[in-house]
């Protein structure tokens, strides 16, 4: 079953780090993204651009469809990026998303969820 890790961490945390902090995140990031492609679970994933680049379209209170500069919600975290990982359980892609820097360091949350196939009636 596919499953995609949803990563979301608050805006500009990475600037406040170290240098030597930084590598070492970014050091437990390639690990896990080489077991992953070793054990044949990654399918994908891409980090996004910073929210402020964010275009939202939403209904319009008189009918029709704004488009507005920024992200969909006010929040202190903001959706960063996301994988994609072909597991045997559920439970393994959480032990994924357990592993993820961000989580382990509370820079943000990973939130796990099943990919439905196109028909979308399996779930």
């Amino acid at each position: 079953m596919k499953y995609m890790l949803l990563i979301w961490n608050r805006p500009g945390f990475v600037e406040e780090l170290s240098e030597a902090e930084r590598t070492a995140v970014f050091g437990e990031v390639d690990e896990i993204m080489k077991e992953l492609t070793e054990s044949g679970e990654l399918v994908g994933g891409e980090a996004l651009a910073h929210p402020s680049q964010t275009r939202t379209a939403r209904p319009a209170a008189g009918g029709g469809v704004e488009v507005t500069d920024g992200p969909f919600m006010e929040s202190k975290e903001q959706f960063a990026g996301y994988l994609t990982v072909d597991c045997e359980t559920p439970e393994r892609a959480a032990e994924i998303a357990a592993r993820w820097p961000d989580v382990r360091h509370g820079f943000g949350v990973l939130e796990v969820r099943a990919v439905m196939e196109q028909a979308g009636t399996e779930m």
